[in-house]
């Protein structure tokens, strides 16, 4: 469990699903994650803010056109910065493009939605009134989000120039490789959580015909209860659950196509 009141820059911070169908995105994510709903803010229309044990986790809301087929529905990941135009600047030099924005979401703060040069979407988040999530690694809460790109060089490059991002390479077991996103001089979360504390991402190559997109990962007590309940309610398991020590996961895609994955965090075997 990490609570959290505030991030520096070049942390990632928050993650919102805007949806045609705010009230029914509501109803799924409040029966799988027990998310109570705070809102609608001010200025967002349809936008309330997820929470668990009374604090900020998650943004759910809807689309501003519901009618544009074109824009995929999906979680965005947002990253503290702080000045927007300053980032979307440095992405722009960087080989990226604005893809919305700057976008004010009074009282909370200012936002831009950024491509990098593969396409991949991301957030950058001037913070007012909201700094963040408050809760994170601990079920029901964000924990992680991946970059699933085919240009990992070009993502290290883009990443590194717009947010001072690193890199360190893990062997995640069975041969297969985890690229870990580092802020020099950052620690966050708690001593305790199998997550290094200055890692604040992960990235990996998307497979044939996936395109680049950053994933977001949620905690969960039971994987396999979870996806159950998700496919109950009209979502889709798109894999799993498998287990991927020290983790049981299951990728899901809710009602309405914006696909994230959940992980239970499996007890250590008795030695």
């Amino acid at each position: 469990m990490s609570e959290r009141d505030e991030y520096p820059a070049g942390v990632p911070c928050w993650v919102e699903t805007l949806q045609p169908d705010a009230q029914a995105a509501r109803d799924f994510y409040g029966a799988i994650f027990g998310w109570q709903f705070a809102g609608p803010c001010a200025d967002a229309g349809e936008y309330v803010v997820a929470r668990v044990r009374g604090r900020d986790v998650a943004g759910v809301g809807s689309t501003p056109d519901p009618g544009a087929t074109s824009v995929p529905t999906a979680w965005l990941t947002q990253v503290r910065v702080a000045s927007v135009e300053a980032a979307a600047e440095r992405a722009v030099e960087a080989g990226g493009s604005v893809l919305a924005g700057p976008i004010d979401a009074r009282p909370a703060g200012r936002l831009v939605v950024l491509a990098d040069p593969a396409g991949a979407a991301i957030g950058v988040w001037e913070a007012a009134d909201r700094e963040g999530a408050q809760v994170v690694n601990e079920p029901r809460a964000w924990a992680m989000s991946m970059l699933h790109t085919p240009d990992p060089a070009g993502a290290v490059a883009f990443y590194g120039a717009v947010f001072g991002w690193e890199t360190e390479i893990f062997e995640a077991g069975d041969g297969m490789q985890v690229t870990l996103w580092r802020l020099p001089g950052y620690v966050g979360g708690e001593p305790q959580q199998p997550v290094p504390r200055d890692v604040v991402g992960a990235m990996g190559l998307a497979g044939d015909g996936v395109p680049p997109h950053w994933s977001v990962d949620f905690w969960v007590d039971d994987a396999i209860a979870t996806a159950a309940r998700a496919g109950e309610l009209g979502g889709d398991v798109v894999a799993g659950p498998f287990d991927a020590p020290p983790f049981r996961r299951a990728v899901i895609a809710d009602p309405q196509g914006a696909a994230f994955s959940v992980s239970q965090h499996l007890a250590a075997p008795a030695g």
